[in-house]
């Protein structure tokens, strides 16, 4: 897998908070989301809780794997309607962005981050 690319949002790398490939505010500010979560597991603050190695608890994960996250707008428009909702790391804005960013001074961003979780019942 490539753990740099971050998919249709643009690269992981820098980790500076800075994001070069600004597309629009809704894209730019998921990647910005995601590059924090990279940086979490980078650093061993987040770790792994999904596969056949979390069955029983969690594990150090230094690389994020996507397939663990799935990213829900909660502002300044929720996204809740079918297709909209919960969307995994590195699938395109394109589809869900429109009428999220509202050209209001002091806009803010915020998702919800669901992490998937394997558990095992004994």
């Amino acid at each position: 897998p490539l753990y740099w690319c971050a998919g249709c949002q643009g690269s992981m790398y820098p980790l500076t908070g800075n994001v070069g490939a600004h597309v629009g505010g809704v894209q730019a500010s998921l990647l910005a989301a995601q590059r924090l979560v990279f940086r979490l597991h980078r650093t061993l603050l987040a770790w792994g809780t999904s596969g056949s190695a979390a069955l029983c608890g969690r594990y150090p994960m230094p690389l994020m794997k996507k397939s663990q996250y799935r990213w829900q707008m909660t502002q300044p428009v929720p996204a809740t309607a079918p297709g909209a909702g919960c969307n995994p790391t590195g699938r395109s804005t394109v589809i869900w962005e429109s009428l999220r960013e509202l050209p209001v001074s002091g806009e803010n961003f915020g998702y919800l981050l669901w992490r998937k979780r394997n558990c095992c019942l004994l």
